[in-house]
């Protein structure tokens, strides 16, 4: 029996939600205290226009909203070490990290990156899962009738149809992407979307301009050249 009815009606009316294998029934139940985070967090995130216009590099502003408050409640990015025994052979078989964990519970941010990230989260889980190293996975993306805000504000181009949003993680979970892993997911819809207004938009690309200049000075100071970022990311 599907258990998506235990998801918080407002989070409901906030997201575009799915699961696979009961997943929320397995986080109210074995994973409570995780999911009580998961929800305070997904309540609280706003998707603020500044954050849109300014865009980000290899972690955009948008997915460190939803990362930051995680860590602050103790969870962790993690890279498990993972590897396979045949008789006395031992083969390292390395997983991708998850953006944050704790308690079982793996969350993935894919904001904007190409599609083919859904497929790695998804088998990511699915071995994490069979290797009994976590009991459930969450993806948090964006749904698809973002689209008309992001042409607003002239950054359409940016959030193409091939890239991450829920009409295109959809179908791979409902193929079994996950194996037999339970996984909730989450599309931000446009309620979500907040206008901070000019003045925080000025203020914020003060502030990535001086974050950005501080880690040019120390990038060079140790002698390492920093590539340049795109405009979009995960």
């Amino acid at each position: 029996m599907p258990t998506l009815h235990l998801v918080p009606a407002d989070l409901l009316d906030m997201y575009h939600v799915k699961e696979w294998r009961n997943a929320t029934g397995v986080l109210t139940t074995a994973c409570p205290n995780e999911w009580a985070e998961v929800i305070q967090v997904l309540r609280d995130f706003r998707l603020l226009k500044s954050e849109v216009r300014v865009g980000g590099g290899n972690r955009s502003l948008v997915s460190r909203r939803i990362d930051e408050p995680l860590y602050a409640k103790g969870w962790v990015e993690k890279k498990f070490n993972t590897s396979i025994i045949v008789d006395e052979d031992k083969i390292d078989s390395p997983t991708h990290s998850v953006d944050c964990f704790k308690g079982g519970v793996a969350v993935e941010m894919e904001w904007n990156n190409k599609d083919p990230f859904f497929d790695r989260d998804l088998n990511n889980f699915r071995l994490l899962f069979e290797l009994r190293a976590i009991q459930v996975g969450i993806v948090v993306t964006r749904s698809w009738e973002l689209q008309q805000i992001f042409k607003q504000l002239g950054k359409g181009s940016s959030y193409g149809k091939a890239t991450t949003h829920h009409e295109k993680l959809w179908p791979k979970v409902e193929g079994g992407g996950g194996g037999g892993c339970p996984v909730l997911t989450f599309a931000i819809k446009p309620n979500k979307f907040v206008d901070d207004g000019e003045a925080a938009y000025q203020a914020l690309m003060a502030k990535v301009a001086i974050e950005k200049a501080a880690k040019a000075a120390a990038a060079k100071k140790a002698g390492i050249t920093i590539p340049e970022e795109e405009d979009e990311d995960a």
